[in-house]
């Protein structure tokens, strides 16, 4: 504290504490703002602005982004740009306007084009990524009135959406581009899909075939006219005030914002240790995530030396305070006026700066910070290192200018800049004749990822010939910061460029760039080969430029080799949408079958939406944060909450003492636990919770209780560890059917194998969230949750505090995402808030941060699949006999029920005579398991798909004929003898083969890998049958209950939640066909316990199926009262009726019910009647993917659906869209690591990565089947919410085809397995060549950073 007193009383003389700044529109002055708060919860607490979301807190998923505007005296111009508001510090705003989504346009006032087009477009879901969409977009356009494709692209490369599958959101912003849209629009209604590659236009072989789910016509014009106007006063501010230093203190951190060169090197030299921040994109996380403070910080913002922009004779100035955008469009100027051969460094600089994070964080992320950081993962620092650019320092004093490269000298990331120095300028030299320079990375995703290995390499040549003169070759992600390859280097000057020089170079770099089995971020191997494959990638490169140059002085490069040289490219995707018009006959209100908006979607572009944490502050509210275990198996020897309670704000401390009743429920033998008692059984167990006035005080609190551990073994952490311990949670089940011995002895061969199959976190947008509220009498308590299941809230929260049901009322209006990981976590979570509530006898929030929701709250199970297969030459498959593993982590959850589904439902699509399954949930030391969207389906579908594809490589026919072959065909009985009839799993096979040209399609690609060599292509079609029921009929009842007034407007509740699949759209779609009444005329209000009791959980894609059906019943009900009012006056209105039935004392409520289906499974004689009927579909997915790295890219998809008569297309092809993006994820992407004592790694964007926008189909066609088979859901339709994720896999399947190609051109197997997820790491480490072959392999293993689950 000594530091801040002595700063405030010297360096405030003449300063001020004022902050002033604007949002939309409304003029803001703060006195001493504190530096630690940031503009979100400023936003969100203190304006009530609420439609900005915090979604991960690190500026990796765009939730958060608002637009800023600043006025730039020199230029004399405003700027606008998008930022993320949770990492921008409240004091960087500073004479900034600041645009929300409030601030564009409401429901109430006059909604702007982009909240329009985005809604109207079916672009939200779940709505709760959605303003940060709006705002990106709208961000992009105050710069840009009718951008490009790739600036729409490039605009939402920071933003995900977990729902949508982003198709969508794009087709909605693209109505801006200057360029036309999809030949949709057109007068004929094709397609331009159906004709790429040369293939010709399907003809429409169907009657009433729509083509489109909305259109543009309807929308209003965009009007850059009617914009807020930039603030007068901040223009005053800028150019007519004498600069002022600024100076904000807060609870523990002092903040000062020189106004000069000068001030700021005498403050650096009085404080030499504190951080200069500009974009907070790297001080911020470390003080978020990392526990770093700083008492003090220094914001060079203002200096007008630190943001030149100059360009010299020899190259360009750029200041350090210049944003990572500024220098991306400076470079791009630069690169379109000057001669090629002065651009090389600009040109592999700004191919980094294009992929670099998202365009939130380029906007505010310095040139100068990223430098500096001299962080491992920094893109742009190996560039500027091998390219000889120049620092430019200051300090009280002195000047001095230092090569790039002397930053990371030692390799070690030890700072070679004085602590009182600061970097001012950054110069870029022109390249020169004979010089070559490129850049390379790979990263888990394609953009707004950090590389997992990144370089940049530079060769100069003597005048008029190929020997070296100088050569520099830096490499990213392979150190404790950017490391020099000196040695190699200084081995090959004096050489020629030839192959003899990329063999030594190959091997003399991976002895100097030394990785470790056990380095810090695991992949070592692939790190390895990534070193090498970039180095020849850069042979390569300048090997074709030295052809060009002196033609007749190097050997023609093979062209199946100059593959090598491109980068794949996402482009923008197309789309195609096809489903059936509604009958000619239908009445022109009745809405069902058509593409109806969702009933929140204007809400969610407006950020109106009301979800938990925007629900207003109560009086006295506190807030909770967790306390969990550090250890995975440990007795707990001693809790002391005494340093947290010292803590300031800190109001109490909640563990299993304060539990009034129930703290283990038991459905199995092994309890579910709210409170941790006497033992820990994995890392992230809910020990105790701190309770607080504010969510900082309560983290900050929680971070200093100290639990005392003695450690306990086993620690089982993998599903072979489980095996080896016999660690299981019982019961085990069992399948068979036919004489599968005896079928084994009668097949021609025999496939044993297994496949290891990856979990995947939910990231839901919107974490779990509850607030509960004590009533103050009979121990009544509200309960607002983000829930799946309120009345498994009410239950729990119920038993817990060993109070009636009745007194526990649970209320949802919503939900921002869910996939089934809202159902046993959040009553858990809302027991510990309950508890608190119930202590302190206030309100108490918890919202859980993205790191602790995901360390706490499980996920997908990862599962091991061991298959023998016994099948004929002809790959007729007669025998199989699958054993399946789940880790299912520390207790039961819904491991039980999941492994059920694995068996039930692992047949797929066909129909083997003679099957023996066995599925068991392993017991772990980990978070447990839970529910996630497709339940099982996922893991047993892609088992089988696995050994399908391997049964057509050791029979040498295509995988797609052996499923051909083996397809259910006839009517018959599934391995549990239920009734299946598979006609429509047939058309869809058929059409999906037919729509997507399969076998022309497959002989281009055939015909692509045997001209590239280091390029391959694949593609591949699954065909899918996924059955829809609960296997028991007392989990699908529900009910509805209908309220009728007097001016005529009704009231709809039912049982079921709002996640983002539109179930009450649906619901009042089929209150309004049944009632005859217009949609504008019903509201849905909230799904509350006290309305509807006893609600099962919305799951298992039978919300619309159970709701729908209590929906119509309550409807019915209320029409048969009403039929002699509206008999008498037919032509009358609904004021009319309501009023007339009223006079006439008629109950204008009514209640609908429905039971479930009957559903039944028997598993000692494992037959049944589980579920109710069958979804069918099909897919067909052609990828490209990159030998040398293992980058791939998504080229096409087409999915057929059987969804039988579709309630409302836009919502169902929105389902299928997005589920098979988030079975993308799951199979290509998404990888969950732990270290080896069982701590989560990925606990957030940064770490974990999910499908963007650049990672969907280039082609993206979805068509719905054409009725032809009833079913008994709520009018012929069928819940398809799950089903469309497991077609994720066919990316899967195609990328393994691809992997044979380049496998069998390298002579190795094309009869092999591959894991899921199928990440780059896979793919490369698949496709072994000379460079794998290379890699140094460890004497002695050791220890591995990490394991993957």
């Amino acid at each position: 504290m000594s530091l801040l007193t002595a700063a405030a009383g010297e360096d405030a003389k003449g300063a001020s504490d004022e902050l002033v700044f604007y949002v939309n529109g409304r003029r803001i002055v703060e006195k001493n703002a504190d530096p630690e708060q940031m503009m979100l919860s400023y936003l969100r607490k203190r304006l009530r602005l609420t439609g900005t979301k915090y979604g991960c807190g690190g500026g990796g998923c765009g939730a958060c982004t608002v637009m800023i505007s600043r006025y730039e005296p020199v230029a004399k111009k405003i700027i606008h740009y998008s930022a993320n508001a949770c990492l921008l510090p409240l004091y960087s705003l500073y004479g900034c306007a600041v645009i929300t989504v409030e601030g564009i346009g409401s429901t109430k006032t006059r909604i702007h084009p982009v909240q329009e087009r985005i809604a109207k477009s079916h672009g939200s879901q779940c709505g709760f990524c959605t303003p940060g969409m709006v705002m990106s977009i709208y961000a992009l356009l105050r710069n840009e009135i009718e951008p490009s494709e790739e600036q729409i692209a490039e605009a939402l490369s920071g933003n995900l959406c977990r729902c949508t599958g982003y198709r969508p959101i794009i087709d909605g912003s693209k109505t801006f581009c200057k360029e036309s849209m999809c030949c949709q629009d057109k007068e004929n209604r094709g397609c331009c899909l159906d004709e790429e590659d040369g293939l010709p236009l399907l003809p429409n072989k169907e009657k009433k075939i729509c083509t489109t789910l909305f259109s543009s016509e309807e929308f209003q014009p965009l009007d850059p006219t009617q914009e807020l106007i930039f603030p007068p006063e901040l223009m005053r501010m800028a150019e007519c005030q004498t600069p002022q230093t600024l100076i904000f203190h807060g609870e523990r951190t002092m903040w000062i914002s020189p106004v000069n060169l000068k001030e700021l090197l005498e403050l650096k030299a009085k404080y030499p240790l504190a951080p200069l921040v500009l974009g907070n994109t790297c001080v911020g996380p470390d003080m978020k995530f990392r526990g770093v403070f700083h008492p003090l910080i220094l914001s060079p913002s203002r200096i007008l030396d630190l943001h030149v922009v100059k360009h010299t004779e020899e190259g360009l100035l750029l200041g350090a305070a210049c944003s990572l955008t500024l220098v991306k469009d400076v470079l791009t100027d630069a690169v379109s006026e000057l001669p090629a051969e002065k651009t090389k460094i600009f040109r592999a600089l700004l191919q980094q700066l294009k992929t670099l994070a998202g365009q939130q964080i380029r906007n505010v992320a310095s040139f100068g910070g990223n430098i500096i950081s001299r962080s491992p993962t920094s893109d742009i620092n190996p560039v500027l290192a091998v390219g000889n650019c120049i620092l430019n320092l200051a300090s009280q004093g002195r000047m001095r200018r230092i090569p790039v490269s002397d930053l990371f000298a030692d390799g070690l990331g030890n700072n070679t800049l004085e602590p009182e120095e600061i970097l001012v300028s950054v110069h870029i030299p022109h390249s020169i004749k004979g010089e070559f320079v490129s850049a390379f990375r790979q990263a888990q995703r394609r953009e707004n990822a950090l590389p997992i290995v990144n370089a940049g390499m530079r060769v100069l040549f003597e005048d008029n010939c190929n020997t070296i003169k100088e050569i520099s070759i830096f490499y990213g992600g392979v150190g404790s910061t950017t490391l020099a390859a000196t040695q190699t280097c200084q081995a090959l000057i004096g050489r020629p460029w030839n192959e003899q020089l990329l063999d030594e170079a190959c091997r003399r770099v991976l002895t100097e760039m030394c990785l470790p089995s056990s380095a810090p971020g695991g992949k070592v191997e692939y790190r390895r080969t990534l070193i090498v494959s970039f180095l020849f990638k850069f042979y390569l490169e300048v090997l074709q430029s030295l052809k060009m140059m002196y033609p007749t002085w190097y050997p023609d490069i093979p062209d199946n080799y100059l593959s090598a040289l491109e980068s794949l490219h996402s482009k923008i995707p197309q789309s195609m949408q096809i489903y059936q018009d509604v009958e000619p006959g239908q009445l022109a209100q009745d809405p069902v079958g058509r593409p109806v908006m969702h009933q929140s979607g204007l809400k969610h572009t407006t950020g109106e939406a009301i979800y938990c944490d925007d629900i207003r502050a109560v009086d006295e509210e506190l807030f909770l944060a967790l306390v969990t275990s550090s250890k995975a198996h440990a007795k707990i020897i001693s809790i002391d909450a005494s340093e947290a309670l010292k803590m300031p704000g800190v109001v109490d401390v909640v563990s299993v003492q304060d539990v009034p009743a129930t703290n283990e429920f038991y459905n199995y033998d092994v309890p579910d636990i709210i409170f941790a008692r006497e033992q820990v059984t994995c890392v992230g167990q809910i020990v105790c919770a701190v309770v607080a006035d504010s969510d900082i005080h309560a983290k900050r609190a929680a971070a200093k209780v100290n639990i005392q551990y003695e450690p306990k073994e086993p620690v089982i952490l993998t599903i072979e560890e489980a095996i080896e311990h016999n660690s299981f949670f019982e019961p085990v089940r069992k399948l068979e059917h036919g004489d599968v011995d005896n079928a084994f002895k009668t097949v021609d061969h025999i496939l044993e194998g297994e496949i290891l199959i990856g979990g995947q976190q939910h990231f839901y947008m919107e974490t779990q969230s509850i607030l509960a509220i004590p009533k103050g009498e009979d121990k009544e308590m509200d309960i607002y949750a983000s829930t799946q299941h309120p009345m498994f809230v009410q239950e729990l929260v119920a038993s817990c505090l060993g109070v009636p049901r009745n007194r526990i009322m649970c209320h949802v209006k919503r939900i921002g995402g869910a996939f089934g990981g809202k159902l046993m976590k959040t009553s858990h979570l809302a027991c510990i808030t309950a508890v608190a509530a119930n202590k302190t006898g206030h309100a108490v929030r918890c919202i859980l941060d993205r790191g602790t929701d995901a360390l706490v709250c499980g996920g997908r199970h990862p599962a091991i699949g061991k298959y023998k297969v016994g099948f004929l030459t002809n790959g007729r498959i007669l025998a199989m006999d699958i054993s399946v593993y789940v880790n299912g982590g520390c207790t039961p959850d819904d491991s039980i029920l999941i492994i059920e589904i694995v068996l039930l439902k692992m047949d797929n699509a066909y129909n083997i005579p003679n099957v023996r399954t066995c599925a068991r949930a392993c017991k772990t030391n980990l978070p447990s398991n839970t529910a996630f969207r497709g339940f099982g389906f996922p893991q047993g579908g892609l088992v089988t798909e696995s050994w399908v594809t391997r049964v057509a490589a050791r029979c040498g026919l295509l995988p797609e004929q052996v499923r051909e072959i083996n397809m259910y065909k006839e009517n018959g009985l599934t391995p549990y003898k239920q009734e299946l009839k598979p006609q429509n799993l047939l058309r869809c096979w058929n059409e999906c083969m037919e729509k997507s040209a399969y076998y022309t399609r497959k002989a281009a690609v055939d015909e692509f890998n045997k001209q590239n060599y280091w390029k391959k292509k694949g593609i591949a079609i699954i065909p899918l049958k996924f059955p829809v029921g609960f296997c028991v009929r007392v989990l699908g009842q529900a009910a509805a209950l209908v309220h009728l007034y007097t001016d005529g407007s009704v009231l709809l509740t039912h049982g079921g939640i709002e996640m983002g699949q539109g179930l009450h759209t649906k619901m009042i779609q089929v209150a309004s066909r049944e009632l005859k009444m217009p949609l504008s005329n019903i509201h849905f209000c909230e799904t509350s316990t006290t309305t509807v009791p006893n609600a099962c959980a919305s799951v298992g894609s039978m919300g619309t199926d159970t709701n729908g059906m209590a929906v119509k019943d309550a409807c019915q009900t209320l029409l048969k009262r009403l039929e002699p009012i509206i008999s008498q006056n037919p032509k009358g209105s609904w004021k009319e009726w309501a009023k007339e039935a009223f006079e006439q004392s008629i109950n204008l409520s009514a209640t609908g019910y429905f039971r479930g289906y009957e559903a039944n499974i028997d598993w000692e004689k494992g037959e049944g009647h589980p579920f109710e009927y069958f979804i069918f579909g099909a897919c067909c997915t052609e990828v490209e993917i990159d030998c040398l790295t293992g980058d791939h890219k998504n080229v096409r998809t087409d999915i057929v659906m059987d969804i039988g008569c579709s309630i409302n297309p836009a919502l169902d092809i929105g389902q299928i869209e997005g589920a098979f993006v988030q079975g993308l994820g799951l199979y290509t992407m998404e990888e969950i690591k732990f270290s080896p004592e069982g701590v989560l790694y990925t606990r957030g964007p940064d770490q974990y990565k999910i499908p963007a926008v650049c990672d969907i189909p280039e082609h993206f066609s979805i068509s719905l089947l054409a009725s032809s088979q009833s079913t008994p859901a709520i009018y012929s339709s069928k819940g398809l919410g799950e089903s469309g994720l497991f077609l994720g896999c066919s990316v899967f399947f195609a990328i393994w085809d691809a992997v044979t190609a380049a496998r069998r051109e390298r002579g190795l197997s094309g009869d092999f397995g591959l894991n899921s997820p199928l990440t780059p790491e896979c793919i490369r480490m698949a496709c072994a060549d000379q460079f794998t072959k290379m890699i140094p392999k460890d004497e002695k293993p050791t220890l591995s950073w990490s394991i993957s689950l």
